[in-house]
């Protein structure tokens, strides 16, 4: 290395020893010492087993927004499992006065005990961090305000104003009533609403037909013109193999005929919502299992084991057991003259002697007894005769009084107006 060194010219020998003299004299300068935070202690100042303060970074609480002209701080909260007004007024900050007042403040402040997950409050607080205003969001329309007037806490539950307008819908059924409803822009909800109105008087599993058509009138519901959900439906329309059946809302939440006769019957034509039928009324039919001709007196439902059945009437269990042909069964006597028979459940719900209403579940389909698959088996005696479900003559419905029936029927005649020139139009244009 020297000898390389001696070969180099004069001028860059003198640089090179300059440069590294320069080096070494850096190497010996120590560095400014580092500024420890204040609330800091070196490492290796550490005495095991002494406690020593720590500048933790919390979370803050979320701020939603800021009111400079009433020098407001809001601030939300959401709603977990597990939490009480008190654990969220703590995590807010507030002492327990303020929570005790806020729950004096009125009847309306109880609603804030059923919080529930997910939900959201926001808080008002000025400068000092006292409550001015708590708001609880109830749901679309209602928003219970708790606010801070003088000394003490005032509770109300804010409205606001919902339009409605009224909405029409067709269908023809081609498929099913279902899919029908669903192409017509109609909920789920909706649909289900059509087929209870008219479930007494229609066997929505069995008497549907290709071809079948309904019209609806219906509730839109706006606040400042954003649609916020539906209400309730107004009149409707079923064509059933070219019978017409017609129903009209009542301010008593009943929906009755134009006429004022009452939709609500007292036997529903089916035991089991939107189910596929694998027999109909037939006495003359060959027993599936047997293969003789044995009479068939009633319906058989095909669905799922577990599907719930309904008593098709208000009535009196008068046998909940089981046998070998039956399995589980279940007969319910409707006064004097009516009996209804429900076989092969998979499960019983209701004893012997136990009084049942209309739509109650009693069971649940199955396949119990001398069957060859699940499904339910429905029969309908009258005066100990058995009858068809689907065409027996039901007892009649009950009308409105005679003085409620002129204010009833100028309305109903509006509607269904409505109803028919909306059909009309609609039909018109396709």
């Amino acid at each position: 290395m020297r000898q390389l060194l001696a070969q180099l010219p004069h001028r860059h020998q003198v640089l090179l020893s300059f440069i590294s003299t320069l080096m070494f004299i850096l190497l010996l300068v120590p560095s400014d010492q580092a500024t420890a935070s204040r609330n800091s202690t070196p490492a290796e100042q550490l005495i095991p087993g002494q406690r020593y303060d720590l500048a933790l970074a919390l979370p803050a609480p979320d701020v939603d927004e800021q009111d400079p002209e009433n020098a407001l701080n809001w601030r939300s909260y959401k709603v977990r499992s597990g939490d009480s007004l008190a654990k969220i007024f703590e995590h807010m900050g507030l002492s327990p006065r303020q929570l005790y007042e806020v729950t004096e403040s009125g009847d309306e402040s109880k609603i804030l005990r059923n919080l529930h997950p997910g939900e959201r409050l926001r808080f008002a607080q000025d400068g000092d961090g006292g409550l001015v205003q708590l708001v609880y969001p109830l749901s679309d329309t209602d928003t219970l305000l708790i606010t801070r007037q003088n000394d003490s806490y005032v509770a109300e539950v804010e409205k606001r104003q919902v339009e409605v307008r009224n909405q029409f819908a067709h269908a023809v059924i081609t498929s099913s009533f279902w899919n029908a409803g669903i192409d017509a822009g109609l909920t789920e909800g909706q649909i289900m609403s059509i087929a209870n109105i008219f479930g007494w008087d229609i066997d929505f599993a069995l008497d549907l037909r290709k071809g079948d058509e309904f019209s609806v009138m219906y509730e839109k519901q706006f606040i400042d013109g954003e649609f916020v959900g539906y209400g309730r439906i107004l009149a409707a329309e079923f064509v059933n193999n070219g019978e017409y059946f017609q129903a009209v809302f009542n301010d008593n939440g009943q929906y009755y005929t134009p006429n004022g006769r009452a939709m609500r019957k007292t036997f529903l034509r089916s035991p089991v919502n939107f189910t596929y039928i694998s027999s109909s009324f037939n006495p003359r039919r060959l027993h599936p299992v047997t293969g003789r001709i044995a009479p068939h007196n009633g319906i058989d439902y095909v669905a799922p084991v577990g599907t719930p059945i309904m008593a098709s009437g208000d009535g009196k269990v008068i046998a909940s057991s089981y046998n070998r042909l039956n399995g589980n069964y279940i007969f319910i006597q409707h006064g004097e003259r009516y009996v209804t028979k429900y076989l092969h459940l998979s499960k019983k719900l209701v004893r012997n002697g136990e009084r049942v209403h209309q739509g109650q579940i009693i069971g649940k389909l199955g396949s119990t007894g001398r069957v060859t698959g699940a499904h339910l088996h429905y029969e309908f005696l009258v005066d100990g005769v058995h009858r068809n479900p689907r065409s027996v003559e039901l007892p009649k419905a009950k009308s409105l009084d005679d003085s409620q029936l002129p204010a009833f029927r100028a309305k109903a005649d509006q509607l269904m107006a409505m109803l028919e020139n909306n059909k009309r139009v609609y039909l018109a244009m396709r």
